[in-house]
């Protein structure tokens, strides 16, 4: 009977699938040439791709802030330096407005750098659709879907889309699966990445040689496939950062909020206090609108203006561990749809590592959130069940805890049921707040947010909304083919113990790396490898080069030791003790770039390492009378 219902459920939303698609397609697009927009669009193109352009420096963006004055005030101020403020930033600036950009820790320190790194149109939300009769949650999908191919076109160099195998152990499954797998093809329609397919058990074993064949009660009758987009979450992060300090946005990494300004006659939030966490310096800037992107911690300033404000957020723990390569193959991801407690688990193939997640759980908002030990174990016995490769606890490279900054729906039970859509609001005069959402639709987040900025400080843009159509510094002229550039045309440079300059190839790896992580850009830190004797290796076994880290403090507002091993590269992410070793070296190269003295490096160190002692690898894991605390 609840197979019947099942079915029935898809037979009716289907229809209201195709219908909706067709409407989608009617609604335009916003238009570039809005407000004589064409030619802006083409203007600020043109600067974002000048391969000569560089961002400001720190302190010239330090000084645009705090010269923001009551009577000559920012246009708009943006708290949090995350996806969703970062792209609140470049949205607002290439509207031709006066836009500053503040961030307690990193671009991508908290929620945006600790994702499953996928790019999704929400699989999940079109199963509720069907099930609930819920035509809220097949409009998520819609935006969902119109976003991911946007977030893609935007930043080819660091996002692809990835094959996603679901195993099926019944013939209903494999049913149910392709029909509503079909189904999320038919609602991506124009977005469409590729078709999804059923794939044979055999099939299935030659695509993925570790999936299970068999177990104790099952045996596997194929395979679904469908496509969902891959990113390197908080590389696209720093770069839209970049991009809209490019653009002309005024952005200040490690400088904390420590309390707003507000209007005493009229009640108005007209700016905020900062504090400048690298020199120690506080100053004022003033704003005709303050936009809260501050994710997790939004009410946290909310409660600058009334401490006991109503709480806006629900956080939730997702938990994600990093295996090594042999786990899954290159190229193909596993759903497992319904796991022991029915939740959903991934394990993808991310950066020449495994990824494999996640947990759905209450938690406490902290500053760098931890995995329990309970949470890593669930996802290594998840995982296990449908794998014939022995999952071990050794294995384990890293693992780490993101907090969810979820919308909340007082009538929910769990958080897995909260809807991720967002919500922007302006509880108090000139403060704008957006959260809820997710990654894939911070695009569509920000434009929200400016919307409501404009209408709250009743500000006049030169144009409308033109991010559907720029591209992330590094994208513009990108192509898959621009790693070959790099392995033809420069060497790297090496410097040895005995400190002499050697040559060495810039093998396919290392350019690959290059090219993807910082597209077109990818040649300026080629050419520091070259001809700076940076060519070397961070870490045995990954591409990383030292050259990296000079131009990130030069060109991407890299301050510290944790700024390049968890944001700038990912290493503290892949594999936590090889970043351990890497970190005296990224220091010394730091301390050259920023002139910093003997105990600023002793300093970055100890931060370093209390840092990735959060990430629970096989090596910093607790053991006692051989299991796990």
């Amino acid at each position: 009977m609840i197979t019947g219902i099942r079915l029935r459920s898809l037979a009716a939303v289907a229809a209201a699938t195709a219908s909706a698609a067709g409407y989608a397609l009617l609604i335009p697009s916003t238009s570039s040439n809005d407000g004589g927009g064409g030619s802006v669009l083409e203007s600020i193109r043109r600067r974002i791709s000048d391969p000569t352009a560089v961002v400001p420096p720190r302190d010239v963006q330090r000084a645009t802030l705090s010269g923001a004055s009551s009577s000559e005030p920012l246009d708009i101020l943006v708290i949090g330096g995350g996806a969703t403020g970062c792209g609140v930033a470049l949205d607002a600036v290439t509207r031709g407005f006066r836009v500053g950009l503040v961030e307690r820790e990193d671009f991508a320190s908290g929620t945006s750098s600790r994702s499953t790194k996928l790019i999704h149109g929400g699989v999940r939300y079109l199963e509720k659709a069907v099930f609930n009769l819920d035509y809220g949650q097949l409009k998520l999908v819609f935006h969902a879907l119109r976003e991911r191919k946007q977030v893609i076109e935007n930043a080819p160099h660091m996002c692809h889309a990835l094959p996603c195998m679901t195993p099926c152990y019944n013939w209903f499954e494999v049913i149910y699966y392709w029909v509503g797998l079909k189904m999320y093809d038919l609602v991506a329609r124009r977005q469409l990445l590729h078709l999804s397919r059923y794939y044979s058990s055999q099939e299935s074993q030659e695509l993925f040689p570790t999936l299970a064949q068999k177990g104790k009660d099952w045996v596997l009758k194929g395979t679904v496939v469908y496509y969902d987009g891959q990113m390197n979450d908080s590389r696209l992060n720093v770069g839209l950062a970049c991009t809209a300090a490019l653009a002309g946005a005024a952005v200040l990494n490690h400088a904390e909020v420590i309390s707003l300004l507000k209007d005493e006659s009229s009640g108005r939030i007209i700016g905020a206090r900062i504090r400048d966490n690298i020199s120690g310096k506080e100053f004022d800037t003033y704003a005709k609108v303050v936009v809260n992107a501050a994710g997790p911690f939004c009410d946290s300033v909310r409660k600058m203006v009334n401490e006991n404000v109503q709480p806006m957020i629900c956080p939730s723990s997702g938990v994600h561990i990093v295996l090594p390569d042999y786990y899954s193959p290159e190229g193909m991801g596993l759903i497992v749809p319904k796991t022991k407690d029915g939740r959903v688990v991934f394990m993808l193939p991310w950066l020449g590592r495994t990824v494999a997640g996640t947990t759905d759980s209450n938690t406490s908002i902290t500053m760098l959130p931890e995995p329990h030990e309970d949470e890593i174990q669930f996802i290594l016995d998840a995982i296990c069940d449908y794998l014939n490769v022995k999952v071990r606890r050794t294995d384990v490279l890293s693992a780490w805890s993101g907090i969810r900054p979820l919308a909340v729906d007082p009538s929910a039970k769990s958080t897995e049921s909260i809807s991720r859509d967002h919500v922007v609001c302006e509880d108090f005069p000139g403060l704008v707040t957006i959260t809820g959402g997710k990654w894939t639709t911070y695009r569509s987040m920000a434009e929200d947010a400016v919307d409501a900025a404009i209408k709250s400080g009743k500000l006049n843009p030169s144009n409308g909304c033109l991010t559907e159509n720029i591209r992330v510094v590094g994208g513009d002229g990108w192509e898959p083919a621009h790693f070959t550039i790099l392995a033809q045309q420069y060497v790297r440079m090496k410097r040895t113990h005995g400190n002499k300059i050697v040559p060495g190839a810039m093998d396919t790896a290392a350019a690959k790396h290059l090219s993807h992580a910082y597209g077109t850009r990818a040649e300026k830190v080629a050419a520091i490898a070259q001809d700076e004797g940076l060519g070397k290796r961070l870490a045995h076994g990954y591409p990383f080069l030292e050259a990296e880290v000079a131009y990130c403090a030069r060109y991407e507002y890299c301050e510290s030791a944790v700024d390049f091993i968890a944001r700038r590269s990912r290493l503290a992410f892949l594999d936590t003790d090889a970043a351990g070793r890497a970190v005296p070296r990224v220091i010394d190269i730091l301390a050259s770039e920023h002139n910093w003295d003997k105990s600023k490096k002793k300093e970055e160190l100890e931060k370093a390492m209390r840092f990735l002692k959060t990430f629970k690898s096989s090596k910093n894991a607790q053991f006692h009378d051989g299991k796990h605390n």
